[in-house]
This record gives structure tokens, C-alpha cells and sequence, in this order.
């Protein structure tokens, strides 16, 4: 998980390494799925937990089926994995991962995680946003001629507390506890919402590309019935959507 995650959700901060096992186990005994994160949403695996070895301090997770991914995921220093446990929301990091071998089968191992993170709140669950087809924020700028105007941001998640936004072009003041007035985002067949925004936190990040971006973290500030309605309801069609994906590559 990333920076700004840990600074949204630090009240749901799981270090207690026995609660930390047993959480670990039980996603295991219910064969839960893990979304494998290697390099962001740009390279994810469906896996699971085999087995917790306390003892060593190791995770067991399932291999994909794509040879070539097992070689990334082997060759990453840290991975981020995403699962559910009783509709809870799981956030935890895999790092070290490296081949292994369970019960004669080629698996993967990673280190037992010192801390995650247990999402018991709805507001707080975020869904990661279409690549393909991007979620766009209008949100007012102030131009170099003094002048106001409305620039457009593609989201990176949003949940029904607010979104996190990309700001390639590094246009925005990101000042914690600012809040911008007559924001516009359009949801993809849900329509737009309006709503004032209150920057929380923001986080430099370096792409695959080596071109850099920003992510903004927002809350909601002043949205209507209506509009949190729009927001949950997009939420479920993103959760349909990614469900009925794992579903299919399990």
C-alpha cells in the first residue's frame, strides 16, 4: 500500500503479529482471492494464500498461470495485495517474494507483513478507477492571467468519502485542508456530480514510464444526497465489474 493510503487509514492499522497471523490463516482457510499488485494496476495477479509459517516469518501464495508473471513477481522487491475477509476490506504488503515449493508445487513466498490494514468501514473502501476508460474531474485553476477556468484531472480511486486524483501537470495547490468549490466529476453512466473538495494529502509517484505524476487525495466536502448516491452506486458497477474479472481468471 502507499503512502497516502497509510495516512488515510491509520486508525485501521493492524501490528499486532498474533492478529496479523490469524488474519493471514483465515483468508487462507476461506480460499479468499488476493488481488497481486506488482507494478500498480498495470500488473495484476489473482492469487492465493497456502499456507502461514510463523516459525519463518513467511506468507505462501499460489503461482499464476502466466509464466512470465511469476518471473515479475519473483523480481519484486515489494508487491501490494488486496482481499476481503467477512466484507471486510484487506490491505497488506508482500515483500521479499521469492520462488518456493509447496507440497511439490512451484509457489511463491513472501515475508509475514508487520502491519495491514482492515477496512471496516464502507466510506472507506476505494475502488481503483478504469485506466481505460477514465473517470474525469473538472476542478476550477487559477490561470497565469489572473483568470479562473476549469482544468480536467483523471481520477485514481474514489470511494463514497471522496477520490484521489492524478495531477501530471502538477496544477493544483495541494495545501492539507484546503477545499475547492464547484468541482465537477462524471461518472461513466451514472452521470455527473457536484461537490467542493478538501485536500488531505498528496503523494509524488514516478511511472513505468519514468514521467512523473502526483497524486491528490480528496474528501468530500458539501455533496448532496443524490451525489453520494451517484458515487455508491458507481462504486457497486466497478465492484460488478472487477468481480465478474477475478470470477473468470480464478
Amino acid at each position: 500500500m502507499d503512502e497516502a493510503e497509510l495516512e488515510d487509514w491509520h486508525d485501521y492499522e493492524v501490528a499486532s503479529r498474533r492478529e496479523i497471523v490469524s488474519l493471514l490463516r483465515q483468508i487462507g482457510e476461506h480460499n479468499q482471492l488476493i488481488r497481486l499488485l506488482i507494478r500498480g494496476e498495470a500488473d495484476v495477479c489473482v492469487t492465493s494464500i497456502l499456507a502461514v509459517d510463523e516459525d519463518s516469518n513467511t506468507i505462501v501464495l499460489d503461482r499464476s498461470v502466466d509464466p512470465a508473471q511469476n518471473q515479475r513477481m519473483a523480481g519484486a522487491a515489494r508487491a501490494k495485495c488486496e482481499t476481503t475477509l467477512d466484507k471486510i476490506r484487506i490491505l497488506f504488503g508482500a515483500a521479499n517474494l521469492a520462488p518456493t515449493v509447496w507440497r511439490g508445487e512451484p509457489a511463491l513466498r513472501a515475508d509475514i507483513p508487520p502491519t495491514l490494514i482492515r477496512l471496516q468501514r464502507r466510506e472507506y473502501y476505494r475502488m481503483a478507477t478504469p485506466v481505460t476508460n477514465p473517470v474525469r474531474a473538472l476542478i476550477p485553476v487559477p490561470m497565469e492571467d489572473g483568470t479562473g477556468g476549469m482544468s480536467v484531472f483523471a481520477l485514481h480511486d474514489i470511494s463514497v468519502g471522496g477520490i484521489a486524483l492524478l495531477d501530471s501537470k502538477l496544477l493544483l495547490d495541494t495545501t492539507v485542508g484546503r477545499v475547492i468549490a464547484n468541482c465537477r466529476i462524471e461518472l461513466p453512466e451514472i452521470g455527473p456530480i457536484a461537490t467542493s473538495l478538501e485536500i488531505r494529502n498528496s503523494l509524488d509517484l514516478t511511472l513505468l514510464n519514468h514521467k512523473t505524476t502526483r497524486r491528490i487525495g480528496c474528501q468530500f466536502v458539501d455533496i448532496s444526497r443524490s451525489g453520494l448516491a451517484a458515487v455508491q452506486r458507481y462504486i457497486t458497477k466497478l465492484e460488478r465489474e472487477r468481480n465478474a474479472k477475478l470470477a473468470g481468471l480464478a
